[in-house]
């Protein structure tokens, strides 16, 4: 569908709402869905059953590109605006069929300081109000499940405590004698046969089976809501009920939604059987014997699984120029592994000629993990990966000065700089080493902003045809899908070459082996220091068979090093790993690199000073 550019470029939102979308269910046709492997959410989005990659198995995948980028700076890089207009320009410009997947966005960072991430100028997904609010619900079920399972916990701590008598205990969690079918996943689990009776079992077998003895310092879950709240990082619960609660005080805290495990598992997760697999295996703690406590031994695994029986749905969505696009989960790319789900990716590639994705933060970072992680679960295979970089973010990797939100900035960024340029260069070429680590062809995207000048931009594209690949400048954030031609042309090109794809690591190599190989291949490191938490996680986790997971590393997304002070490409520095945690669900271990926020908070003057409706028109206003 063709847009009207206007110049000077309006706002994001201005520009989503004047244009004039196709209903969904030409657009489903348009790629190839049928009206009965959908659900209509209004006009504008609908679900998409998974089904439907049953009916289009024996059809060839299509090309698989994966977007990423520099360091993130706070100038900006613009890798979803780019994903999208790359999307635009291969479908519309260039009448290849194409499919867009990309994460659904929190709320928290939407109303705080970062707005919405449905792209921008004339590369958007709309309704890109949808987008960046509720949209289809399923973050709001991710949160439901996770603080299901939270209730489970402090509930199950809290009866016990009351019915210190095993029998009773048993008789109350199987009344008349009913044991329900989660109660008998756990026999099977604990080697008692699953078919008895209750009056069968003895008495050593109600107490294995009924009494958890969760300890409550062991437990890692925590309750989550999608805002912006750095007041509920730590709190104390088990106060308001002075009779029942005293004793089981205890201090835990909140994480925002999208740091969730429950949303890692909805992200990487193949199916509803697969789901309800992965929720069953978290690990919630441990009990006082230090054995681990999963969800399924907490009996919620199976409701959880109820919360998120839609949401394992991607919603099919479009872009400002009419080509499709999946929206679906919405992991943290520190915490989490930052890209959206496999179901999608696995339905886009049997629809499309070229799937386009992208992975949160830079190439050390959504990349890695999307490679080591994403890939291995879902089978797929990238043929080629686009990295995003501008003139001038690389300025501030080279030692420009600190950027200030509302100030102007400072004449380093707005004039012509080669020499600052080329020394930011270094990270960008990091980036493209870490990409062809694993054996693809790789094409930088210039996402142009108007200060930029030729002789910047002929820098970077001679450092970068040194190193082996093509970088092409794109003004698809002014001029839509247009302003990406000559990317998708380079893309194209790029996905005809020859790859050599290998993960980095095999799974059966030694959690510190692992460790090491991404802190010093990936980050660039000298090597790897761990404390003495680290080392005893390390040891347990061996013990327990955890150590055949892959590695899902937790740093900062500001520098390739733990430090976020540390710009372009840092050398002569060691990563230390405070902690190791279990993903169990997920399908990953995580080490933490530094400091860790899973609950970001309102800045000063937040992004929700400028949201509202139109009480005229009924439209929403101020959202960017």
């Amino acid at each position: 569908m063709p847009i009207k550019i206007k110049h000077p470029v309006p706002s994001d939102i201005e520009i989503a709402q004047a244009c004039k979308l196709k209903p969904i269910l030409q657009v489903a046709e348009e790629i190839g869905l049928k009206e009965k492997e959908l659900e209509l959410f209004g006009q504008y989005k609908a679900k998409v059953h998974l089904e439907v990659r049953d009916r289009l198995k024996r059809r060839k995948n299509g090309k698989y590109v994966d977007v990423t980028a520099i360091t993130p700076t706070p100038l900006g890089e613009g890798k979803t605006t780019t994903t999208i207009g790359l999307s635009q320009a291969l479908g519309a410009h260039l009448k290849q069929k194409v499919m867009t997947c990309i994460r659904q966005p929190s709320m928290g960072p939407t109303f705080g300081i970062k707005g919405g991430a449905a792209g921008g100028g004339y590369s958007q997904v709309v309704p890109m109000e949808d987008f960046n609010l509720h949209l289809t619900g399923d973050i709001h079920a991710v949160a439901a499940a996770n603080n299901l399972l939270a209730a489970a916990i402090d509930s199950r701590i809290l009866h016990e405590h009351e019915q210190p008598d095993d029998e009773k205990l048993a008789q109350a969690l199987c009344p008349d004698g009913y044991i329900a079918p989660t109660i008998r996943r756990r026999m099977a689990k604990l080697g008692i046969n699953p078919n008895k009776k209750f009056e069968e079992l003895t008495p050593e077998e109600k107490r294995r089976l009924f009494r958890l003895d969760i300890d409550p310092n062991s437990i890692q879950w925590q309750r989550v809501v999608d805002i912006n709240d750095r007041h509920l990082r730590r709190i104390q619960i088990n106060l308001g009920d002075e009779e029942k609660g005293k004793g089981l005080e205890r201090f835990t805290g909140f994480d925002i939604s999208v740091a969730s495990e429950v949303m890692a598992i909805l992200a990487l997760t193949t199916g509803i059987e697969d789901l309800r697999e992965r929720l069953s295996r978290v690990v919630i703690g441990t009990n006082k014997n230090g054995e681990p406590i999963t969800a399924e031994d907490l009996g919620v695994a199976g409701a959880m699984t109820v919360l998120l029986k839609d949401a394992i749905m991607p919603t099919l969505m479009q872009t400002l120029e009419g080509t499709p696009a999946f929206v679906h989960a919405g992991p943290f790319a520190n915490i989490a592994h930052g890209n959206n789900s496999i179901v999608a990716d696995q339905i886009a590639v049997k629809l499309a000629d070229y799937t386009v994705t992208e992975s949160g933060f830079g190439a050390d970072i959504g990349m890695e993990k999307f490679m080591n992680i994403k890939c291995r679960y879902s089978g797929l295979i990238p043929n080629c990966v686009v990295i995003v970089a501008t003139i001038r973010a690389l300025k501030m990797h080279g030692g420009g000065p600190r950027v200030v939100a509302g100030r102007p900035l400072d004449k380093a960024y707005t004039e012509e700089n080669l020499g600052l340029l080329e020394k930011g260069i270094g990270n960008l070429l990091k980036h493209i080493e870490n990409a062809k680590l694993f054996g693809l062809p790789v094409v930088v995207a210039i996402n142009s902003f108007k200060y930029d000048t030729k002789a910047e931009v002929a820098l970077v594209k001679r450092l970068v045809e040194e190193a082996g690949s093509v970088a092409v400048p794109c003004t698809h954030w002014m001029n839509g899908g247009k302003g990406a031609v000559e990317l998708a042309e380079a893309v194209m090109d790029a996905c005809k070459q020859t790859s050599h794809f290998e993960f980095l690591y095999p799974l059966d190599w030694p959690i510190k082996k692992k460790i090491e190989t991404i802190a010093t291949k990936v980050y660039g490191a000298d090597g790897v220091d761990y404390s003495p938490e680290a080392e005893r996680k390390i040891e347990l986790f061996t013990k327990l068979g955890y150590d055949k997971l892959p590695i899902n590393m937790a740093k900062t997304h500001l520098s390739l090093s733990h430090d976020p002070n540390l710009k372009g490409r840092p050398t002569g520095w060691r990563l230390p790993v405070r902690d190791i945690r279990a993903s169990v669900g997920a399908g990953f271990l995580y080490p933490l690199c530094g400091a860790m926020r899973t609950m970001p908070g309102l800045p000063t003057r937040p992004a929700f000073y400028d949201v509202d409706l139109d009480l005229k028109t009924g439209k929403v206003v101020g959202l960017f």
